[in-house]
């Protein structure tokens, strides 16, 4: 690593970005129908449209920006590019960036990916990445120091809102707790003592319905998605995640994007759920 690490680590920033401006985190996911629902065509034009749009209209206002990787690199090194801009201008406004990779896998393998993210002199810098613990959550940890060292977080998928992730993150080990479990209580362990939160945050699906029987007291923040599109409501977020529901950063992506490519209905959009989102969790 060769640029100066960041003096305050992303759990504390995440804390004071939620409190100044609320928990809402919007994705940026340039899927092809939406490009098409915005009249742009898909292709880089209309890519980099689409993400200087965003974040020229939410910047100032909302916590959280989470684009996804995916839809950046179906481009190629041209779509990788535009990520870069959009992750750099993002931060440059001062919201803080997940960059929704999923990255998972071991050795030096696991050490690329998370030097790609979450170094602080590659261009693709961000605050935070999602990453996959389904090699053994002992596999993250070239992600888990460098996250440490450079200031940075990460979100580790535990309870996932899609239906197929029961399968593996319910599935009971022989100690009898689950996959789902086991992965937020190594996510308490190293959130251990952090004031004002941790930076080793989990995924939790806000569709999930009662998870009261899952420790969500991580002392980190829970990334959640299901907000809009995908049926959750903000009213529903304290029955879900119970007394965790004050480190929260639901995330919504279809709900906001629909309203584009007019800025300004991408501004009352995201207020709106923004607004809903911070009276639900008040506590």
């Amino acid at each position: 690593m060769t640029s100066q690490t960041p003096v305050t680590p992303f759990g504390a920033r995440l804390r004071a970005a939620m409190d100044a401006r609320g928990p809402l985190c919007v994705g940026i996911d340039p899927h092809a129908a939406l490009l098409d629902s915005w009249g742009l065509a898909d292709d880089i034009a209309g890519l980099e449209r689409f993400s200087r749009t965003v974040v020229e209209a939410l910047a100032d206002s909302v916590a959280v920006f989470k684009p996804q990787a995916a839809f950046f690199e179906r481009f190629g090194s041209r779509g990788v590019a535009v990520l870069e801009r959009t992750v750099a201008d993002a931060r440059a406004a001062g919201t803080l960036v997940v960059m929704d990779a999923k990255r998972g896998d071991i050795g030096s393998t696991m050490a690329a990916y998370a030097s790609a993210f979450l170094d602080p002199s590659s261009p693709l810098f961000s605050d935070a990445l999602t990453v996959s613990p389904y090699l053994g959550y002992g596999s993250l940890k070239p992600a888990v120091d460098l996250a440490r060292e450079s200031g940075a977080g990460l979100f580790v998928l535990a309870l996932t809102s899609n239906p197929e992730g029961a399968e593996v993150q319910r599935a009971v080990r022989e100690d009898g707790r689950s996959i789902g479990a086991t992965m937020l209580a190594h996510l308490a362990a190293e959130n251990s003592g952090a004031e004002p939160m941790g930076s080793f945050g989990a995924v939790v699906g806000a569709t999930l319905g009662d998870l009261s029987s899952f420790d969500l007291d991580i002392n980190g923040p829970l990334l959640a998605p299901g907000i809009g599109a995908q049926g959750a409501t903000a009213a529903d977020l304290p029955a879900v995640f119970g007394a965790a529901v004050g480190n929260v950063v639901p995330n919504v992506s279809r709900g906001v994007l629909k309203h584009g490519p007019d800025t300004a209905a991408l501004r009352a959009s995201a207020k709106r759920f923004a607004d809903e989102i911070r009276e639900a969790v008040a506590v």
